[in-house]
């Protein structure tokens, strides 16, 4: 039977990584006969004008600290059939997102809440928004298996209510353009800049792999993420400009600040060889830059963070330690040389790709969808 489904999110134009999850999901949701709305989660009002320029899927705004904004978004969403709700820390108002809570709590119909993060070491605070957001939901997602085992071994959640979707990724397979003779090898790492992306680690490694005789062009695609630019300007990624030129590796190192469109991104993963995530954190359970990295058939390097661990242990990447610059440089130069090991990883990533993709992800929340509406039906007859 036809669905009609809500997304709860922030959403482009807003520039950060659920608003990215949320348009591709909304691209691929629909099954025949269904239909899907976009509330759209704001920091603050917009006015009249702008908001009748929004994309027309976009039915409603959710202004942060408003509480007749969120009675009126949870009398919206409650007109659909299910609502999908995207959960991260800070995108909603309150401390740490805390409003989320009883808004779920208020809505009239199912609820499938998608964790973008679960943190092994939450704050007492953070610990009790979470276990608030998971009480209330009909049913909560996580994209990993690392994060379905933290939600049951530290939060106690019940094994029933927590189902693993994986992370879509754009279809962006195809064939590796070549290398013009001379050309050096090409790394790349995409994605919001900001502290804590390691990015300084992976400079300091095409220095030493420079040092010993092998010449890397390093690609850093992405604008600064806006709240990272709103406190601290570009200090972050002009402290990057001067450490490349300070290793005098500036000519090897392209850093292209733009916001990418797919058709954009597409090119430049096309002409990687390799893609270097070289984060910091060891919290993260979910990365979307991993996943469409895996699903464009590229060798990975990563650092080892939760999801890296999880999907590329199988042999599709490489993992490092974090904030290693000789143990980044020595993967490197294996994928680089090594007869064979890239077209291996290659391989291994075509394998994963098929389910990874966003038409396959997003058939598996329509069915989910179907399952907790039944359930609701069920219970209302």
């Amino acid at each position: 039977m036809p669905k009609t489904y809500a997304l709860l999110s922030t959403y482009p134009p807003t520039q950060c990584g659920l608003a990215t999850f949320s348009a591709a999901l909304f691209a691929h949701l629909r099954g025949p006969g269904d239909h899907v709305s976009v509330v759209r989660v704001l920091d603050e009002s917009v006015p009249e004008g702008a908001a009748a320029r929004a994309a027309p899927e976009v039915v409603h705004n959710l202004v942060n600290g408003s509480a007749r904004s969120a009675a009126a978004t949870v009398d919206v969403i409650s007109g659909f059939d299910v609502a999908i709700v995207q959960h991260e820390y800070g995108i909603y108002g309150g401390p740490d997102g805390g409003d989320l809570v009883p808004l779920l709590n208020a809505l009239r119909v199912p609820s499938i809440v998608v964790l973008h993060t679960v943190l092994a070491r939450p704050t007492p605070r953070q610990r009790t928004i979470l276990d608030g957001v998971i009480d209330a939901a009909s049913v909560v997602v996580t994209m990993t298996r690392t994060a379905r085992t933290r939600l049951l071994d530290i939060y106690g959640t019940d094994p029933a209510k927590v189902v693993v979707i994986p992370h879509g990724a754009a279809d962006y397979r195809v064939a590796e353009t070549p290398r013009k003779a001379g050309q050096p090898p090409v790394v790349l790492t995409w994605g919001l800049l900001g502290p804590g992306k390691g990015i300084e680690h992976a400079i300091d490694a095409i220095a030493l792999l420079r040092d010993r005789g092998l010449h890397v062009a390093y690609t850093v695609a992405g604008q600064t993420h806006p709240r990272v630019r709103a406190r601290d300007g570009e200090a972050y990624r002009r402290s990057l400009e001067a450490r490349a030129k300070g290793h005098g590796v500036a000519d090897l190192v392209r850093f292209d600040a733009r916001f990418l469109p797919a058709s954009a991104l597409g090119e430049l993963i096309a002409a990687a060889n390799v893609v270097v995530l070289p984060y910091d954190s060891l919290e993260q359970v979910t990365s979307g830059v991993l996943i469409e990295a895996i699903t464009a058939g590229k060798p990975v390097i990563s650092t080892s963070f939760p999801h890296a661990i999880e999907v590329l242990s199988g042999g599709t990447g490489l993992l490092v330690e974090r904030q290693d610059p000789a143990a980044i440089a020595s993967a490197l130069h294996r994928v680089l040389t090594e007869p064979g090991l890239s077209a291996r990883m290659s391989r291994h990533a075509g394998d994963l790709a098929p389910q990874l993709l966003w038409p396959a992800v997003a058939r598996r929340y329509r069915d989910l969808a179907a399952t907790v509406a039944r359930s609701r039906d069920g219970a209302v007859a």
